[in-house]
């Protein structure tokens, strides 16, 4: 059982947690024009929290994600008005057989260890023009997690993160800080990329 499975039952507890989807998920909505013809990705789903905004907005909605706790966890929250479909993979390991209009993303980036080899198969899971949309933490000191278990970047550097992005087939990339996740000792800047699958 990895660590999020055993925070499942937990996780949306938290209202800090909850506000930082609700906050990632109305950046995205001001920088891409969603509507209800898109099929989208959210890696790193989690139970859902920036998804099941998204889904507000489009067609369909997948939720991918390793943790099946956190997948199950998803699923409570499904109905006939709003869901999420739930896909149990490690895409860092093998692309998933779709194409979809976008992917999105809420702090799991730096739990991702070869960024290169990612964005590429971002890429390749994009219809011709699609789009990513990834939140995550500047580069910190290592002290926003209690347990850096799992955790392979300490936040990104715009400069570097965009540069790899780029070079795996992206342009139109734009970078900006959305919000700070204050912690009792810090507070820890947010920002949001977006770019688009160069043709």
């Amino acid at each position: 059982m990895n660590t999020f499975d055993k925070r499942a039952k937990e996780w949306d507890r938290l209202p800090r947690r909850v506000q930082n989807a609700l906050t990632i998920a109305e950046a995205i909505q001001k920088k891409i024009d969603l509507d209800e013809n898109m099929e989208i990705m959210d890696f790193g789903v989690g139970t859902g929290l920036l998804g099941f905004e998204i889904a507000k907005k489009v067609k369909k909605v997948y939720g991918v994600d390793t943790s099946k706790q956190m997948l199950e966890e998803l699923e409570t929250k499904n109905s006939k008005e709003l869901s999420i479909e739930p896909v149990f993979a490690d895409i860092t390991k093998k692309k998933l057989d779709l194409k979809i209009d976008g992917i999105v993303s809420s702090m799991t980036l730096h739990h991702i260890e070869n960024l290169e080899s990612f964005f590429e198969t971002l890429k390749e899971s994009l219809k011709k023009g699609g789009f990513i949309a990834i939140a995550d933490l500047l580069s910190e000191d290592g002290t926003f997690h209690s347990d850096n278990t799992g955790v392979y970047h300490f936040g990104f550097d715009k400069e570097e993160l965009s540069t790899i992005v780029q070079k795996a087939g992206f342009d139109k990339i734009e970078f900006e800080i959305t919000h700070t996740v204050d912690k009792p000792h810090k507070a820890f800047p947010v920002f949001l990329l977006t770019a688009f699958k160069r043709d």
